[in-house]
């Protein structure tokens, strides 16, 4: 009797390429799902938000949902994390190459216009859903846990752009340490360009101009 000679090279090649297409299949899949829970989110808020209604906009079912990002909470921390990325690569702020490059500026005032152009861009993507994340955390606990993971992440993100001013001694000694810390961390705070641009309709580019001002005149020491 003869047996089929199998190719164990096109058997590889054949797995990895059906391995491949299930693994782009579930990222969009979990793409679409995030992209339904921001818009509605932003709209209607958390409360308002179902994940039925999150799995009928995204053309998935509820288990669906579940199964590739979570509950309401994680759907809503993936959001917003995505939100302030920009994207959905699992790499820290801190370690992408706009940052990297912000960090690396020598000039204190250019380092700070960097910084704040990003922060801007940020909150261009991330304040709709920074408010919800807010209203939410009122009432919610488990939105409450996301908040306060999301401040401590603007927190260290703050510190380390302090830091940098203090390495290259232009951080003034007209405030401690610690309140240079919580000013450039406030800057990072999305109810700022809600406050201004969406509620008193600045625009994008004044509100910009305006936040690289204030972090310039209060972070930086004045020339000798």
């Amino acid at each position: 009797m003869n047996t089929p000679r199998v190719n164990p090279i096109d058997g590889v090649v054949k797995r990895s390429y059906r391995s491949g297409v299930r693994a782009a299949h579930a990222d969009a899949t979990r793409r679409a799902i995030v992209s339904a829970a921001s818009r509605l989110f932003a709209e209607k808020g958390y409360g308002a938000t179902t994940i039925d209604a999150v799995a009928d906009t995204a053309g998935v079912s509820r288990k669906t949902v579940f199964t590739a990002v979570g509950g309401k909470a994680a759907l809503l921390e993936t959001a917003v994390d995505w939100a302030v990325a920009g994207d959905d690569q699992p790499v820290a702020i801190a370690d992408r190459d706009q940052i990297r490059t912000v960090l690396a500026t020598t000039d204190p005032a250019a380092l700070l216009a960097g910084w704040v152009r990003f922060l801007v861009e940020v909150d261009t993507r991330v304040a709709g859903l920074f408010q919800a994340l807010e209203i939410a955390a009122d009432s919610d606990t488990d939105a409450a846990d996301v908040l306060e993971r999301a401040r401590r992440r603007r927190l260290a993100d703050a510190r380390l752009v302090v830091a940098r001013l203090a390495e290259l001694g232009a951080l003034t000694s007209a405030m401690s340490r610690t309140h240079a810390v919580d000013v450039a961390w406030l800057a990072t705070d999305p109810v700022l360009f809600l406050r201004l641009v969406k509620t008193r309709a600045w625009t994008t580019k004044a509100f910009e101009a305006w936040l690289r001002r204030s972090l310039v005149d209060q972070l930086v020491k004045l020339p000798s």
